[in-house]
């Protein structure tokens, strides 16, 4: 398994500035390949899996915002992760549909815990998932394996939430793994949350750590962006404001998520005025495009389930 566990955070935030950048033609949370010369590639696009639980903490309306500015990936199927599953499935929809991607599809996860929604609801309003003018396959690990045993090319599933969806199709269909790559948010191998010297119990690893283990143990190549990495990313000052500001589309979306997002987590915060929230999940797309600007160390990774007592 590959891990970045160093990162170099200038050219990081300086491709990061370029959501507004020129002309409005801008990669969202950075990674962009303006100045790294991946924007300039005329290669053929890889196609994408994205399995996000989108709605809960907001870095990943970031990277699929990153994801769908990113020529070098070709969005095969949205597919929501760990429960909440109408939830999730509308606020991929309404996000897709309200900046003219509509003709991703969208794969609806196994109903299971949790349920009911998150902070990005006052978003969705009453938006109808049946108004969503793309494909929605009410079995999303069917959709995910469909589409990857279908594919002429090696898909990338670009995986940043738990994972009991990637760990059903595993279950369900074990030659996946022959036919993609997952690159994934997961983990802390020497740092934890906020820089911490001690390691943390990751949320996406911690919340089921079951699926995340059979996802680990699959035969397939395997791509991760820990806390070391991942947790020291952030947009502020000038390089936020020029997002915050930012008449593109994309990136107005994300900012109006934003700001529903954090004043429903306290009503009193203004911090979507100042600065992002930290964009752990955006590593991971830049990771399927390229690892320029990180280093990649392989690595024996060995998840330990705790049992607690009772």
């Amino acid at each position: 398994m590959k891990s970045s566990t160093t990162i170099n955070r200038r050219r990081f935030f300086q491709n990061l500035a370029k959501v507004a950048g020129v002309a409005g033609l801008v990669r969202l949370a950075g990674l962009c390949s303006v100045l790294s010369g991946y924007g300039q590639s005329s290669s053929k696009p890889k196609p994408v899996i994205l399995a996000s639980d989108i709605g809960d903490d907001i870095d990943d309306t970031w990277a699929l915002g990153l994801l769908l500015k990113s020529p070098e990936l070709d969005l095969k199927l949205a597919l929501g992760e760990y429960g909440k599953s109408q939830y999730r499935a509308r606020l991929l929809a309404k996000f897709l549909q309200t900046v003219h991607h509509a003709s991703v599809p969208i794969g609806i996860g196994k109903d299971v815990e949790p349920r009911g929604e998150g902070a990005q609801a006052g978003w969705l309003k009453d938006y109808d998932l049946g108004s969503y003018a793309g494909k929605i396959y009410q079995d999303g690990v069917q959709a995910l394996i469909d589409t990857v045993m279908r594919s002429p090319e090696m898909v990338t599933i670009i995986s940043i939430g738990p994972m009991p969806n990637v760990a059903a199709a595993l279950a369900r269909e074990p030659r996946i793994a022959q036919r993609a790559r997952l690159v994934g948010m997961y983990g802390s191998v020497r740092r934890g949350y906020d820089n911490s010297k001690t390691v943390s119990a990751e949320w996406n690893v911690k919340a089921d750590a079951k699926a995340c283990q059979k996802a680990f143990t699959a035969p397939w190549e395997i791509t991760i962006t820990p806390l070391d990495t991942c947790g020291l990313v952030t947009l502020d000052g000038e390089r936020f404001q020029r997002v915050r500001d930012s008449k593109d589309l994309i990136a107005s979306t994300i900012v109006e998520n934003y700001r529903i997002w954090s004043k429903t987590n306290d009503a009193k915060s203004d911090a979507a005025e100042h600065h992002s929230s930290v964009l752990f999940d955006t590593v991971a797309v830049y990771l399927a495009i390229s690892q320029d600007l990180c280093r990649t160390e392989r690595l024996g990774i060995r998840l330990r389930m705790k049992v607690l007592p009772g």
